[in-house]
């Protein structure tokens, strides 16, 4: 009867079931942390030799092919039309992935997370995606050495820290993290999804054509920062966010479940 009784329960409520369990979780954070951890690892590790030897494809291999020319000429094309109005508009649109900016609004959002929602798992989330998209574009900077685009740079920074793109995947694991988050809890709300991912996915775009704009990154950088931010955010997103830590759901431990009538019927 009780096997029965688990059974309509998905069938008539589906993949809510695992939602719910999410969402009412209370495992502390360094439960949470671990368990992430061991699911992560290995698909983080992964990623980071990819891009690490993509970085090197490109500085060892590739320097005098079409792929780098392009880049090259595109950088180009782009700084001889800039205006100091874009330069300004550009400037702030940089700010928005500056490492001070990410680690103090990272901060600010896992304690508003943790306010609001009376649980650890989102911020753990965000921290955890925030850090690792950071760690594999150190990783890659440090060994690839990709030098920035030959045309004026209008930031301060390392001469060969082009590959790839930190404050674009920096971005997308912070904007859009926080965009995951909020519509992981007003999923039944459309308009506001859409607000939410109108302005999560924005900035990153937003930063990724600021940093080109500059002259900090080869599109193929940023092109790059965008696929390592979206690949932390889902590793990460689906080891913490999307289900429930494994005999840590003391809620849904403690709530019994109610056979239906007619799963009692079934199994009779």
């Amino acid at each position: 009867m009780r096997r029965a009784g688990i059974c309509y329960l998905k069938e008539e409520i589906g993949l809510a079931v695992d939602r719910e369990l999410v969402r009412d979780d209370q495992a502390p954070p360094g439960v949470v942390a671990g368990q992430a951890a061991r699911r992560v690892l290995l698909p983080l590790v992964v990623m980071a030799l990819v891009t690490l030897g993509l970085g090197l494809l490109i500085t060892r291999v590739l320097g005098h092919s079409a792929l780098i020319a392009g880049d090259e000429a595109f950088s180009r094309e782009v700084a001889q039309e800039r205006t100091p109005f874009w330069n300004q508009l550009t400037h702030y649109g940089s700010m928005l992935s500056d490492t001070p900016v990410i680690i103090v609004l990272t901060a600010v959002a896992v304690i508003v997370f943790r306010l609001v929602f009376r649980r650890w798992r989102e911020g753990v989330f965000l921290v955890l995606g925030v850090c690792a998209q950071s760690a594999i574009f150190l990783l890659a900077t440090v060994f690839a050495q990709r030098p920035r685009p030959h045309v004026p740079h209008l930031d301060p920074a390392p001469p060969t820290s082009s590959y790839p793109s930190g404050h674009t995947s920096a971005a997308v694991a912070f904007y859009c993290g926080v965009a995951l988050v909020l519509t992981l809890h007003t999923y039944r709300h459309a308009i506001l999804n859409a607000v939410w991912w109108l302005l999560g996915a924005g900035a990153p775009l937003t930063v990724g054509a600021s940093r080109i704009y500059r002259g900090m990154h080869h599109l193929t950088d940023v092109g790059w920062g965008l696929v390592l931010g979206v690949f932390c955010l889902v590793v990460v997103g689906q080891a913490i966010l999307l289900r429930p830590i494994p005999a840590l759901s003391w809620r849904a431990r403690r709530t019994p479940v109610v056979e239906s009538p007619r799963a009692g019927a079934a199994a009779r």
